[in-house]
């Protein structure tokens, strides 16, 4: 059998390529028409070999593709994706040659939402700006003391063990309220919206009375917050006849929550810090009262003591005179004790009412303490009193004595006798009485009653 001859007018047979050659066409094809682009999708099949690249596929609900992105590039990269973060990828179209696989090469990803959540931020932000749901006169005082907490975040977060420690440190009677809400999520915007809507219809009932509530969680990227970013939390929290302080993320995160609360805490440990005081300062300010009653009841004293002795000093020797000055005396001591004991009560008043008050806000064990040393002090100044009046009593009974000594009485005590006449007056010369006349002889103890039988004049007696 011989071959035909060729003829002019047939096309020449067409060039066969290798796998390779077809591959390397391909590719170069495919780099050369494409510049850079940006590809959104969710990640899957994740994997990082131990030279540091990433390979994933990116999918959306119809197709997929497979990425690379070389440890050049992803080291720059802020966040470390997973399977499921949905990205937008900066990337140049290629093809694997070894395998004949259609890829994308990234040069960047970032996380898809973040510049739509953004935008959505700002336009929220100003439509409620607008409103002036922001307006710092629409905001509401916090109380200056707090004896209940509402708290609305996630029980098992890292925000409620932050915010009830510093509580434990700073004043632990203060008694704390957990509404638990989603902080995370689709549903979370709605738990927190109807947690705080739920802690006014308490209040309100009078079934729970909140001083103040917190509402906030720890930090995270902006979709982690963006529960407290939409519109129905901020209208809640406006809404709120009860104090809000925003604890959102960590001191540079901030939301929407924030703007609209009474009072933005950088973090939940500053909002507890922000509603409780500081026991130890507390402490302090009891100590200086007690300090102050002390020094009162000092001056007191002292001008009980200046009064007794410009009393004492004004006593006079006659009897008459000295039994009015005793009765004034024991009238100013009686005053005194009952100034004292009036003091006394007031401060014992003063004292319960502050006992009270620390019952109800500060630890028992400083109260109790603290009411013990006061007891003392009025075992001491009830002591200082009696010694005080024993000291009076003492000094009075020997002004007495003393009177008693110089009395006309004590005349008639050693054998003399007082004679006055019938209307009363002193006998002192014989020539004023007739013989028959009545006199009455006052002895120490008793009286005579004398009729004159004979009178001798001072010279006869002179010459007897």
């Amino acid at each position: 059998m011989t071959n035909s001859p060729i003829s002019p007018f047939q096309s020449p047979a067409p060039k066969t390529l290798t796998v390779s050659q077809l591959n390397r066409q391909v590719r170069s094809l495919l780099e050369s028409n494409f510049d850079f682009i940006w590809v959104e999708g969710e990640i899957s099949n994740f994997a990082e070999p131990s030279s540091g690249h990433w390979y994933f596929s990116l999918k959306d609900g119809a197709a997929q593709v497979r990425c690379a992105m070389f440890r050049n590039r992803n080291q720059r990269i802020r966040f470390r994706p997973s399977n499921g973060s949905a990205i937008r990828m900066r990337c140049r179209v290629s093809l694997y040659e070894g395998r004949g696989e259609f890829q994308l090469i990234a040069e960047h990803i970032e996380q898809a939402g973040a510049g739509a959540l953004q935008a959505a931020f700002e336009q929220l932000k100003a439509k409620l700006l607008a409103e002036g749901l922001f307006a710092a006169e629409r905001k509401r005082a916090l109380p200056e003391q707090i004896s209940r907490l509402g708290i609305i975040t996630s029980p098992s977060g890292a925000a409620i063990h932050d915010i009830l420690t510093v509580l434990a440190r700073r004043w632990p009677a203060i008694e704390v309220d957990i509404l638990p809400v989603a902080v995370q999520g689709e549903a979370a915007a709605g738990e927190i919206a109807a947690a705080i809507a739920r802690a006014n219809r308490l209040h309100s009932a009078g079934k729970v009375h909140f001083d103040a509530l917190i509402v906030g969680r720890g930090g995270g990227s902006l979709e982690d917050l963006w529960a407290f970013n939409e519109e129905i939390v901020a209208r809640a929290i406006v809404a709120s006849q009860l104090p809000i302080v925003s604890a959102v993320g960590h001191e540079v995160d901030f939301t929407i929550a924030d703007m609209a609360a009474d009072a933005r805490a950088a973090t939940p440990s500053a909002a507890a810090e922000l509603l409780s005081p500081d026991q130890n300062e507390w402490l302090q300010r009891l100590r200086n009262l007690e300090l102050n009653l002390q020094r009162q009841i000092q001056r007191k004293i002292m001008d009980a003591k200046r009064e007794l002795e410009q009393l004492r000093k004004r006593l006079r020797h006659p009897g008459q005179q000295l039994r009015e000055q005793a009765q004034r005396l024991d009238e100013m001591e009686q005053r005194l004790v009952r100034a004292q004991h009036q003091q006394l009560e007031r401060r014992r008043s003063q004292l319960q009412l502050l006992e009270s008050r620390l019952m109800a806000n500060s630890p028992q064990t400083a109260v109790t303490q603290l009411q013990g040393e006061v007891a003392k002090l009025r075992q001491a100044l009830e002591a200082a009193m009696q010694r005080k009046l024993q000291q009076a009593a003492t000094q009075l009974s020997q002004l007495a004595k003393l009177l008693d000594s110089v009395s006309p009485l004590a005349t008639l005590d050693r054998g003399y006798s007082l004679i006055t006449t019938a209307e009363g007056s002193v006998l002192r010369d014989s020539s004023t009485v007739e013989v028959g006349d009545r006199l009455t002889a006052r002895l120490a103890r008793g009286s005579l009653s004398l009729s004159v039988e004979a009178i001798s004049s001072p010279e006869e007696d002179r010459k007897n």
